[in-house]
């Protein structure tokens, strides 16, 4: 019942009918469960989910394995179609008339830097925590890997990626000349990223398409933001002002606070 709720597809009434339920409240328990992480619940006797608390059997550590493994199973398949349902919408998008201007990959997997702002990486990556999901889109300085700028909203449209884009080179009092490497999305082929980079003379770089390693450095770092800072979370299991809390802290802390390998040193202490 509870794959099929998450999945969308069935009304409260339809769900009643498939599974055999009588009163809708009994579906709203189990998702409080399922939220919760009380799985526990799913495996005990009709009429003892209440109360029987954990039940003798479920005591051994390897069956609270199992059951951890088919929670991430389930959030796995909610992933999977939302990806899905992602990559169609884009499709739709890019179908709409909208320029493809894809740049030579310049970068070629050359991440250092002998400068600051000789070298940005640029990526988007979702923030699937709060009731909605959120766009990150994030400017990083691979002389000493440190975030220049970022922007979060619930899109990822251009201006998401021309927002970020602005603020960096603002910080940076304007700079010129330097590559900005990013990979083959559909927002920064468009023509309207790709002009904004050619008025501030700066020069597009873009990764294979399909190959992440071309752009692993900037992705790492979402991977690491997601695996350090929420790694407890579950989706959709906190509020939105706690999601943006929470990335602002963990940018401070990555910035300011954070040991580098390149420098050996907090990112901004090795720039100035």
């Amino acid at each position: 019942m509870v794959k099929d709720k998450l999945s969308g597809q069935y009304t409260n009434q339809q769900l009643m009918e498939k599974h055999g339920i009588k009163n809708v409240s009994q579906i709203k328990t189990w998702m409080k469960w399922y939220r919760d992480n009380q799985m526990h619940r799913f495996d005990q006797p009709i009429g003892k989910q209440y109360s029987y608390g954990y039940g003798p059997e479920y005591a051994s550590k390897e069956e609270r394995t199992n059951r951890q493994i088919e929670h991430l199973k389930v959030e796995n398949e909610i992933l999977k179609k939302y990806l899905e349902i992602e990559k169609e919408l884009k499709k739709r998008w890019k179908s709409q008339g909208e320029s493809v201007i894809i740049a030579p990959n310049l970068l070629n997997r050359d991440f250092t830097a002998m400068h600051p702002n000789t070298k940005w990486g640029t990526d988007i990556t979702y923030i699937q925590y709060g009731p909605r999901t959120l766009y990150l889109s994030t400017i990083m300085d691979l002389y000493n890997n440190e975030i220049v700028a970022y922007s979060l909203d619930n899109h990822q449209q251009i201006s998401l990626v021309l927002n970020t884009l602005r603020k960096a080179v603002v910080s940076r009092n304007n700079p010129e000349g330097f590559i900005v490497h990013s990979d083959q999305g559909s927002v920064y082929t468009s023509y309207g990223y790709q002009q904004e980079l050619a008025e501030r003379r700066l020069t597009s770089s873009m990764s294979r398409r399909g190959n992440c390693w071309d752009n692993t450095v900037i992705e790492s770092f979402h991977s690491s933001l997601k695996s350090e800072e929420f790694m407890y979370t579950r989706f959709n299991s906190t509020t939105e002002k706690e999601v943006i809390e929470r990335i602002h802290r963990y940018m401070k802390y990555y910035n300011e606070e954070r040991i580098q390998k390149k420098i050996r040193l907090p990112c901004t202490k090795g720039i100035w």
